[in-house]
């Protein structure tokens, strides 16, 4: 990446970082809120599986996509008009959601979200890094992190509200405000001009796999892998279960979901706490991490009909925390693998698999459930698309879905902590570097910086 300050057209003024963050903070929210709204959505425009899960997927999976096309788009026009683009567009799509008459014409409203998100993320981070240096750099981007983590922490629980208050939608209006507001303050945005082409005419990959080749910053990837599966899937269908199973309405079921997202919002601090005045090493809570999303998905095995409700309380926090945990440690430990020359290129793959596993993880989520709910009703096709929507009914039949699929979670979340631990002890023994400051031994291709310093 060149100097930032090579490509500043004109300095952050304050209200940029504000602006920033409020659009920012519209794409977690959207990632987390949505499905909260689907019962309700189903009961005016239809339950049509396929139909009723595009809702959430369309914006999902075009928002992974799309990152990469943003990506090598705004190297050419420039970071600010892509992310004012980018706020045009996902309002678009959110006046789109509001005013939608049917389940297809919401889901290619959604579609038209998706696209405008990635290019507010994709431009949001790179004018954070060129508009911003040294300190400043590093508090903005803490706050950027900060408002990623609190999007996904209060999307369920904001979007129950509005829910009961409003109707489905509400949860796309108030979007459509946020978006609205920050449109009008994206002048006030740093204009950070587009990346030159080197001597020979060529620009960097928009992907560079060669990195993978690296087992520390390959064990990386797989940390967020393994928050997608056995965090962001059930942050997103958690609500609906707690509605289909114990007959929750969607503003109780999401405030119930605080439980999992207090510990996304907590725990960075506590772990940063942890590392500075004591000798635990940040592989020790990556591994704890994993740990916790395994035993949170068994946990709610206990979600049941006639069960207590208190039994899931424990699993809510372990899957909290299981996300929560190495959140402020993944980006600094993955590009602290990697020569300074390739911290752009590492950083852009880290969010793309973050993004993707994210967007795949959830799709198959609602799939698999939605067939493992279709074959114990085999012959009543309709009840079956009401009782995959969240509705109340057929506690039973969503519950023995809900539960194979944790079990699946389980499975994966495993077999992932198994890779990520090979790849880690393989770094360890060719020499690597954390972003704790431990140096695991042998050279590297390029002194490191401090994670503050990027």
């Amino acid at each position: 990446m060149s100097d930032p300050s090579s490509r500043l057209r004109s300095g952050p003024g304050p209200l940029a970082l504000p602006v920033i963050l409020l659009a920012q903070l519209v794409i977690p929210m959207s990632i987390a809120g949505t499905a909260v709204a689907l019962p309700a959505i189903s009961d005016e425009l239809g339950a049509v599986p396929w139909q009723l899960q595009g809702v959430v997927n369309g914006f999902n999976l075009v928002f992974a996509l799309m990152t990469l096309f943003w990506g090598a788009l705004a190297d050419r026009v420039g970071h600010d008009r892509t992310f004012r683009a980018g706020i045009a567009i996902a309002l678009l799509g959110a006046l789109g959601s509001l005013l939608a008459p049917s389940l297809l014409l919401l889901d290619a409203a959604r579609v038209v979200a998706g696209i405008g998100a990635a290019a507010v993320l994709t431009g949001a981070s790179a004018i954070l890094s060129g508009g911003w240096s040294g300190a400043a750099r590093a508090r903005a981007f803490a706050l950027f992190g900060t408002a990623n983590g609190l999007g996904l922490a209060l999307g369920p629980s904001v979007s129950g509200a509005l829910v009961e208050l409003l109707g489905w939608r509400g949860v796309f209006g108030a979007q459509a405000l946020m978006l609205v507001l920050a449109l009008l303050g994206s002048g006030k945005v740093p204009r950070v001009r587009a990346e030159r082409p080197t001597a020979d005419g060529r620009r960097p990959p928009i992907l560079d796999l060669s990195l993978l080749a690296r087992p520390g910053f390959t064990a990386m990837l797989l940390v967020p892998v393994a928050g997608a599966v056995g965090f962001v899937t059930l942050l997103t269908y958690l609500p609906n279960a707690l509605g289909a199973v114990r007959g929750l309405p969607a503003g109780a079921a999401g405030a119930m979901m605080l439980l999992a997202t207090a510990p996304v919002v907590l725990s960075p601090l506590g772990v940063g706490a942890l590392l500075a005045r004591t000798r635990l090493r940040s592989t020790a809570v990556l591994l704890a991490s994993f740990a916790c999303l395994v035993l949170g998905a068994l946990g709610l095995l206990l979600l049941a009909p006639g069960a207590p409700l208190a039994l899931v309380i424990a699993p809510m926090v372990l899957i909290g925390l299981g996300f929560g945990l190495p959140l402020g440690l993944v980006d600094a430990e993955a590009l602290a693998q990697v020569p300074e020359s390739s911290s752009g290129s590492a950083a852009g793959l880290l969010n793309f698999v973050r993004i993707g596993a994210e967007a795949v993880a959830v799709a198959a989520y609602s799939a698999v459930l939605a067939a493992l709910i279709s074959g114990q009703l085999p012959s009543d096709a309709a009840r079956a698309d009401r009782v995959a929507a969240g509705h109340p009914g057929a506690p039973s039949v969503y519950a023995a879905a809900l539960h194979q699929v944790l079990v699946g979670i389980a499975v994966i979340v495993v077999a992932t902590a198994i890779a990520f631990a090979v790849l880690r002890t393989r770094a360890a023994r060719t020499g690597g570097a954390t972003a704790d400051g431990a140096t695991t031994g042998g050279p590297t291709s390029e002194p490191t910086p401090a994670a503050g310093e990027r």
